[in-house]
């Protein structure tokens, strides 16, 4: 009988070494392939990427696994689908999550379409999730389940994949801790079971924004207006005439002026800041820490208020346009003028929240039970019902 073929997306990381292991274990014929998507001197982070490094990692696994090892050039897909669009969403006012699209169009669209053609059954990662299939109406449909490690749960990172990349795809951690798969990896001997975990954007590693933005926008000199908490743009009003219209009020972005405020400093570019935000505004003197509200790009200006507790960071609805929402389960998707209580988070680690979805004919709002703090236009929000992810959209 024809072994089922699998191949894994190797990062050079202990997890999706592990996860090759375990496969191996299992009898499948397992490949290992390393996606190289970046190259330095595309950048000019040189000290923060690692990609060399980590491709001598997946290959020296392999080689332990005696499993066969490709490199695969993605550099330009992964230009097109992830680092444009970050470039895009910042110089629009926008805060993007790229390894939420790394995952859609690269891991789960391009890599899948290779590693199909090379002949695999399945492809594999050592995400941190479960997957279930389930008959409904005489139908297969696949449910992405958060993990185990409720600490490393990584659905919220696949919240944008669809029921034929879930049915072609394999999670061997869902069911183990971090620290459980350390000591997989520790008794195996693989070289990388104590490897550091990495950081910042997916195959990029941690950057410091400004510097990355530079490549494709311009620094220029704006100001740092910082807004009191009693300031009367905060004055929300009482009377709606329908939930329609109360949502729309309360999920709207806060319109500032100048003269809402004082100016307390000058920035290098409105586009390099981000809803929430305290680190790197460089203004000090005040009581508490000062946290970014909102930005301007178009004035180029950013608006601060002081302490956690300003009024300014928090709001109790969020609205995702018709073309953003996606349902990973089509078959509990909302028609215009039906609701649904779901758990919702809108970042990665967030406790999920306990919120209602109301669907209208233009998108789709989310309101929270409790004030939410910096939600963010362009990132994503995800909804659950139990402990299955069943959609998400990009914030408005």
């Amino acid at each position: 009988m024809k072994k089922v073929k699998i191949v894994v997306g190797l990062s050079g990381g202990v997890d999706s070494s592990v996860a090759a292991l375990i496969l191996k274990k299992k009898g499948y014929e397992v490949i290992g392939l390393f996606m190289h998507n970046w190259e330095e001197e595309d950048s000019v982070f040189n000290k923060c990427t690692t990609w060399k490094e980590d491709k001598i990692d997946a290959m020296l696994v392999s080689k332990q696994l005696n499993i066969p090892f490709q490199v695969i050039e993605m550099k330009k897909e992964y230009k097109k689908y992830v680092i444009n669009y970050m470039f895009n969403n910042y110089k629009s006012g926008k805060t993007p999550n790229p390894d939420i699209l790394c995952n859609k169009e690269i891991k789960f669209n391009i890599f899948l379409k290779k590693a199909i053609d090379l002949g695999a059954d399945f492809i594999a990662t050592g995400h941190y999730v479960n997957k279930e299939k389930i008959i409904k109406n005489k139908k297969t449909i696949y449910r992405l389940l958060i993990g185990k490690d409720l600490n490393k749960d990584q659905s919220y990172f696949l919240c944008q994949l669809t029921q034929y990349q879930l049915e072609k795809s394999l999670f061997p951690l869902g069911l183990l801790t971090k620290n459980q798969v350390r000591k997989i990896a520790e008794k195996n001997g693989l070289r990388n079971a104590y490897k550091k975990e990495s950081q910042g954007i997916c195959f990029v590693g941690k950057i410091k924004l400004p510097n990355f933005l530079k490549k494709k926008i311009i620094p220029k000199k704006g100001e740092v207006v910082n807004i009191n908490s009693d300031a009367s743009v905060y004055k929300e009003k009482k009377n709606f005439f329908s939930k329609e219209e109360e949502l729309f009020f309360l999920s709207r972005k806060k319109k500032y002026k100048k003269s809402d405020g004082k100016i307390i400093g000058y920035h290098q570019g409105a586009h390099s800041f981000t809803k929430g935000q305290r680190k790197g505004i460089a203004v000090g003197g005040y009581k508490e820490a000062l946290f970014v509200l909102e930005t301007d790009v178009k004035e180029n200006i950013v608006y601060t208020g002081m302490g956690k507790k300003h009024p300014g960071l928090y709001k109790k609805s969020l609205f995702i346009q018709e073309e953003n929402i996606h349902w990973i389960r089509k078959d509990l998707s909302l028609n215009e003028g039906e609701k649904m209580d779901v758990f919702c988070r809108i970042r990665y680690r967030q406790p999920l929240q306990k919120s209602k979805l109301y669907k209208i004919k233009k998108g789709m709002f989310i309101e929270f039970e409790i004030m939410q703090c910096a939600i963010t236009e362009g990132q994503f929000a995800a909804w659950y019902l139990g402990k299955e992810l069943v959609g998400s959209g990009v914030i408005s």
